[in-house]
């Protein structure tokens, strides 16, 4: 269990994870929906195996690259802790249970749970063909706001769209930050990513705009719905730990590239959602 815990980063889920959650509790707070324990739990199991689908899939793809990368070369599949064939079966398990949680939840979940499969692994073969693959995985992890609200209303709504691009800019600019690690590894071998293609200073431009429109689509929702003082604190923390994460990185100095990606990038998320359940509670 260890090993696949490894194999899949089940840390890197705490990213989106919040997210779902404000999605599931926004739909409670602005529609008549009641709150259910089942829902939530199946939320959760939704969450959990997509990303662990997504996760080994992209190790199982990329062994042959990661082998010859320095700085993969001692992931599962290329050091041999885990085999090729236990990674695939593994995403195919995580995959049925996905798709099985959504039909206990409604149809329309059901129906775009193959939609949201296609998209969260389709992003393992995008770095081949377009630099734009940061987009793609922030696309993926930008439909777990959208996806917990429709568990609970079974239909879509505005807000959580905006949640979803902020969730999409947030994670694609972070991705691109991670992957300034690997940018001269990725274009001598013919791999795409931001990095790769406009240089570390181009790339992380890039990445702070991103950033900002990610800190906007935050923003946006305290025009559409009633917000405490909490709301906007926990906006301020949002931004601030963006702004503090581009602060410790620079195209000379990849040194604090993990504490970024990982420690700034979890509090962020986390923090964030706290703040939003702490306004519901003081709004009711």
């Amino acid at each position: 269990m260890k090993k696949y815990m490894s194999l899949v980063l089940f840390a890197h889920s705490i990213f989106a994870l919040p997210f779902a959650v404000i999605g599931f509790f926004l739909a409670i707070q602005t529609t008549d929906e009641p709150f259910e324990w089942q829902k939530l739990l199946l939320m959760l199991v939704c969450m959990v195996t997509a990303r662990n689908a997504a996760m080994a899939f992209n190790r199982y793809l990329d062994r042959d690259i990661d082998a010859q990368n320095p700085r993969t070369a001692m992931r599962d599949i290329p050091a041999g802790k885990i085999s090729a064939g236990n990674a695939l079966g593994f995403t195919i398990v995580n995959c049925l249970v996905f798709i099985g949680a959504t039909y206990f939840i409604n149809t329309l979940c059901f129906y775009l749970s193959f939609v949201a499969l296609f998209v969260v692994l389709f992003y393992s073969y995008t770095k081949r063909f377009t630099s734009l693959c940061h987009l793609v995985l922030g696309v993926g992890l930008g439909l777990a706001p959208v996806g917990a609200y429709l568990v609970v209303t079974n239909s879509f709504g505005l807000i959580p769209i905006f949640y979803g691009v902020a969730v999409m800019c947030w994670s694609g600019g972070f991705d691109i930050i991670y992957a300034l690690q690997d940018e001269k590894f990725d274009r001598k071998n013919g791999l795409n990513s931001i990095p790769a293609y406009f240089g570390g200073g181009g790339a992380l431009w890039i990445s702070r705009v991103l950033h900002v429109i990610s800190f906007i689509f935050v923003l946006l929702p305290a025009i559409y719905m009633p917000i405490s003082w909490f709301y906007y604190l926990g906006v301020v923390f949002y931004g601030s730990l963006l702004v503090y994460q581009h602060r410790i990185v620079s195209p000379t100095d990849l040194s604090r590239v993990d504490r970024a990606f990982m420690t700034t990038n979890g509090i962020a998320s986390v923090i964030f959602a706290v703040f939003y359940l702490l306004d519901i509670v003081f709004l009711v």
